[in-house]
Formats: structure tokens, C-alpha cells, sequence
């Protein structure tokens, strides 16, 4: 069977039943291992679907335009979410001012922060809203035009009340990492976290492995100007080897 062939019956699975994993794939196709998680990077690369821990899901929920509420995002990948924060909180010292975009997983890293000797930056009413009650935590919110679907302020009010900040660390999660750049849903909201990484002494990414191999509206950052990624076991084969070829990737949970 060709490769265009076989891919197009991969295609045809996940429109039929929603996700795919490798080994149906293989028991269908009657394929290697190997080839099938060859034909689903590349696939994954083109946008036609999205890579998944031993699988893969459809990418029609990014390529409709279609963004998450709120509470959607909060429902998916929970645990994953929680041991990245708390990766990621181990990186931050106490005295250092940082930077926490809008999202679920920056909101995890808040819960983290509660108690914590720092200073914390955010365009994120929901981070704003954990970390209010520290007495240990000074805590700046931007301002700006609310965005309900995320709980972000963006705008003009917001790009210049960070402007003449600059953070220790810069920490943002996205809807979509691909062809060697981050991505997400609103152009401002990009625009406000491009802002926040450039004005960072280390910036560093919060993804889950479901954010690999996917794309969203606007393009917003290179992946190569990262200094860290910090992501989840889901994450493997060759996504992760590439991965580790552009930064420093932290698997939370894991010694990899």
C-alpha cells in the first residue's frame, strides 16, 4: 500500500470514529509501529490531525476557528496540567518578579505561587483572582479590555502597562505548537504574552502534549526562543527528540 493511500485511511478512521491509536491502526492496516507513528507525525505536521499519547484526535476543532470556553479548557488534561505547574514552580526563587499569561495551566502554577516571596505580573483576571488573597505575593494586574472566553485583558491599556517591566521569567501556555512556532486563538492576546517573553530574562512554555502537532489562528512566538518547555509524558518519539534539539525540555513527573 502507498503512503498517500495509507494515510488517507488513517484520515478516514479518525473522521469515523474521532480518535485513533496507533495499534488499531496497525491492526486495520495490517503496518509497523513504526510506519504508522511515521504517517502520524507527518500528518500532525501538516495540520490534519493532532498527535496524542499512543494515538491521534482530529484537528477540526483548530482549523473551524473554534475556541474552548473557559470551563472547557479547565475540564481537559487536569492532571497533566497540575505536575507541569508544579514543575514549573520549582523553577521560580523567591525575591524575582515574574510574568503568568492567560490559561488553565498558568492558573495551576498560581495555586502554586499562594504562599511564595515573589512578585507576580498577569493579564489573567483568573490568576489574579488565585493569587489576591497571599500575604506573601505582590501581585500587579494589567488592566486592559476583557476577553470572557479567557479571562484575559488585552489592548493598548494592557501592551503598555507591561512594556517598561521586565520579569526574571516569563511563563505562557498556548493552543497550539507546530512548524516551529506557538500559537493561539486571539491575535491580542498573542501580541501581550510576545511582549511579556521579549521583556524576560528566561521565557519559558507551559504545554500538555495534547498542544503538539496542532495549530490555531495566530502565530505568535518561535519555539526556538524559548529557553525552556516544560510539557508532560504524553510526549514522545520523534515530537519529543526534535523538541529537545530546540530547548531545554523539562518532562514534569519524569527523569527524562
Amino acid at each position: 500500500m502507498k503512503k498517500e493511500e495509507r494515510q488517507e485511511l488513517i484520515l478516514n478512521m479518525l473522521e469515523r470514529d474521532g480518535q485513533v491509536t496507533v495499534n488499531e491502526i496497525m491492526h486495520s492496516l495490517s503496518v509497523s509501529d513504526m510506519t504508522i507513528r511515521r504517517d502520524l507525525n507527518e500528518l500532525a505536521l501538516r495540520g490534519q490531525l493532532i498527535r496524542t499519547h499512543g494515538g491521534a484526535r482530529p484537528a477540526a476543532a483548530l482549523e473551524s476557528g473554534y475556541e474552548r470556553s473557559h470551563m472547557e479548557k479547565k475540564s481537559l488534561h487536569k492532571a497533566e496540567k497540575k505536575i507541569i505547574a508544579q514543575t514549573a514552580a520549582a523553577m521560580i526563587h523567591d525575591g524575582e518578579t515574574v510574568f503568568l499569561g492567560p490559561g488553565t495551566t498558568l492558573e495551576q502554577l498560581a495555586v502554586c505561587l499562594r504562599e511564595r516571596n515573589i512578585r507576580v505580573v498577569t493579564n489573567s483576571l483568573p490568576v489574579f483572582e488565585i493569587l489576591k488573597g497571599s500575604s506573601s505575593a505582590d501581585l500587579i494586574l494589567t488592566g486592559g479590555e476583557y476577553r470572557e472566553n479567557t479571562g484575559a485583558f488585552i489592548g493598548t491599556v494592557a501592551v503598555r502597562a507591561i512594556e517598561n517591566m521586565r520579569f526574571a521569567k516569563a511563563f505562557i501556555s498556548v493552543n497550539g505548537i507546530a512548524g516551529g512556532a506557538v500559537y493561539t486563538y486571539s491575535e491580542e492576546e498573542g501580541y501581550i504574552q510576545k511582549q511579556a517573553l521579549n521583556n524576560a530574562a528566561e521565557k519559558i512554555l507551559l504545554a500538555d502534549s495534547s498542544k503538539f502537532n496542532a495549530y490555531d489562528f495566530y502565530e505568535f512566538y518561535p519555539l526556538a526562543d524559548f529557553d525552556h518547555i516544560i510539557t508532560d509524558s504524553g510526549l514522545e518519539g520523534e515530537v519529543l527528540t526534535e523538541l529537545k534539539e530546540t530547548a531545554d525540555v523539562r518532562i514534569a513527573g519524569d527523569d527524562r
